[in-house]
């Protein structure tokens, strides 16, 4: 009989005669192994498979609604454990934003209101995805007068040609 080295656990056994191409001992561990990669290699390539898996999975829920309520109180130290897991990820997701080249900080506030995005040419830029724009005022936020009851002019809203706003 031929011997071989198994994929899981790598210990030496005997291949049976019927399976030529055994890679796997007969240990319940490694069977469950070449199982779990079995099912991993599918899903990862076989698209009918995993829409069915999908499926299936979503109608389990469904008929089974309180399962990880249930077995979350069941297992506390999970769920604690968890917890403090799901704090450091959201803590290395929150910095990972910060660290990103092309986010930037707001140097001065732009003040609120509605303005037109006029794109400037130039070829003085590294990344194609950046803009350089010129930001015109085209109207200001409204603060209505001390006497509220008067008509709304255009002028109110968007100035009478004075300093830029």
């Amino acid at each position: 009989m031929d011997r071989r080295r198994c994929a899981a656990c790598e210990q030496v056994f005997r291949r049976r005669a019927q399976s030529r191409g055994q890679l796997y001992c007969g240990e319940a561990a490694c069977q469950r192994e070449r199982r779990r990669r079995w099912q991993r290699n599918k899903r990862r390539h076989d698209e009918d498979y995993r829409a069915n898996q999908t499926q299936a999975q979503r109608l389990w829920a469904a008929d089974h609604p309180d399962y990880w309520r249930q077995w979350r109180a069941a297992h506390p130290e999970y769920a604690e454990r968890n917890r403090v897991g799901q704090r450091r990820r959201d803590g290395e997701r929150q910095a990972s934003r910060l660290a990103k080249v092309d986010a930037s900080a707001a140097i001065s506030p732009v003040a609120s209101g509605t303005y037109r995005l006029v794109p400037q040419i130039g070829d003085d830029l590294a990344k194609m995805d950046a803009w350089t724009v010129e930001l015109t005022v085209i109207s200001k936020q409204y603060r209505p007068a001390r006497d509220a009851g008067t008509i709304l002019q255009r002028e109110d809203v968007i100035g009478t040609g004075g300093p830029p706003c």
